[in-house]
């Protein structure tokens, strides 16, 4: 999922927000046979604002402002359907909402399909636009490794508004490999290439700010000093186990509800428990249980513990549908309640796994100084995973999120997360 080009992201929201305003004025037009006068105007203007606001909302927690979604052939019937999921909101807040008081509700019909439309065309032309525009001449300053293989990655996707220099010379953004690991020559060359009007940036931040990641291979202890502070996110903290406890109020209304029927469908469908308790590791390395709805066949790991799978074969029929919904997650509310696991955090895995992962991947323990969480940074950006490489690149997301942990980004994972549930995009 790549982060990178602002400018790219802002351009495209400014041109959604134009489009949809411009097909609100082209609907009063067919609707009426002449241009809107400025009370009927007037009339639609703030309705149509809550509408248009569910669209941009809908649209960010969709992924349609990350950049590399801004169209592709491969997208077409997921935009389709998220636009027609925008559209069936807003027409819910217009029944729904009386002090609206638009009628006919034609309107919102027509201004529907004809921002589906300009929206579509608006995303063609922005793929256009950034395929040919101008962009940032970059340079890497070392190509060895991990830096070689990104700089390959940037110059493959030139939606992210950069190509490759020539030169230093020619270039208008360098990328270094840190500072600490210049040359006093270079670091004056460097300053140089800076009263010259070039940006100069170490790799660690440019990785970070265009992939949602941290490059784990490249980092040691010293970053973890530098970035990783606890002391400065306790406000942080307590502000977010009130909102767990809260928001784990609200969801045991249809745990409850819901409980009986899962565990009907369970029980008439495979042997064993309704429920499946599984021990994990939590913040500090604390060992603690989880419950979920069984989702597995009795007795599938006589064998020893090993991955879920794509597919899984030990997965039952009904388990497949809780995995796809997430209800099989449902009783995690109450490790929520007991302070165990949060909503959002780094997803707590189990200790056979960790040990195993721990002697693997460089830093794999410090993911555990933060409370894990239901769902995550890694988890609305990366697909389920189930090897050692796998787990790298969830980690790489998991110290993004912990090193830019914030309310901010707690509620953008919160929302992208129930896309994902509507989306039906469980394991």
């Amino acid at each position: 999922m790549i982060k990178g080009n602002k400018p790219g992201k802002i351009m495209l929201l400014l041109g959604d927000i134009a489009l949809l305003y411009g097909a609100l004025f082209l609907t009063l037009v067919i609707r009426y046979g002449s241009f809107p006068s400025q009370i009927l105007w007037q009339d639609h203007n703030l309705p149509f604002l809550f509408v248009n606001l569910v669209w941009v909302i809908i649209f960010y927690i969709a992924g349609f402002y990350d950049v590399e979604k801004s169209v592709h052939p491969a997208k077409i019937f997921y935009i389709i359907k998220t636009m027609a999921f925008s559209a069936g909101i807003a027409i819910l807040m217009f029944y729904f909402i009386p002090a609206f008081g638009i009628t006919p509700k034609t309107n919102l019909f027509i201004d529907a399909v004809i921002a589906s439309v300009l929206l579509w065309l608006w995303r063609v032309a922005y793929q256009k636009i950034i395929t040919k525009g101008s962009k940032i001449k970059i340079f890497f300053f070392d190509s060895s490794g991990e830096i070689s293989a990104f700089a390959e990655f940037i110059s493959a996707n030139p939606q992210l508004g950069y190509k490759m220099a020539g030169s230093i010379a020619s270039a208008e953004l360098i990328i270094i490999p840190g500072k600490e690991k210049l040359p006093k020559e270079s670091a004056e060359a460097l300053y140089e290439m800076v009263m010259l009007g070039k940006t100069v940036i170490d790799f660690y931040h440019f990785y970070e700010s265009t992939t949602g990641k941290i490059p784990v291979p490249l980092i040691g202890e010293g970053w973890f000093l530098e970035n990783v502070i606890e002391l400065d996110k306790r406000k942080f903290e307590q502000i977010k186990r009130f909102i767990d406890i809260v928001l784990a109020v609200l969801f045991f209304i249809p745990f409850t509800l819901l409980a009986p029927f899962t565990a009907l469908a369970i029980k008439l469908t495979s042997k064993g428990s309704v429920f499946y308790k599984q021990k994990r590791l939590g913040k500090n390395g604390k060992v603690f249980e989880i419950i979920k709805f069984r989702s597995m066949a009795k007795d599938s790991e006589k064998d020893g513990v090993k991955w879920a799978e794509k597919d899984d074969k030990r997965v039952t029929a009904v388990g497949k549908f809780l995995r796809k919904t997430r209800l099989d997650e449902l009783p995690q509310i109450l490790s929520i309640l007991k302070g165990d696991l949060s909503f959002v955090g780094p997803r707590p895995e189990r200790p056979e796994f960790v040990s195993e992962l721990s002697q693997k991947i460089p830093h794999y323990s410090m993911r555990h100084i933060v409370k894990p969480g239901l769902s995550g940074w890694a988890q609305i950006n990366f697909p389920y995973g189930s090897s050692v490489d796998d787990s790298m690149q969830k980690l790489q997301y998991d110290l993004y999120y912990i090193k830019n942990r914030s309310l901010v980004l707690e509620i953008v994972i919160i929302l992208k997360t129930i896309m994902t549930v509507l989306r039906i995009e469980g394991r």
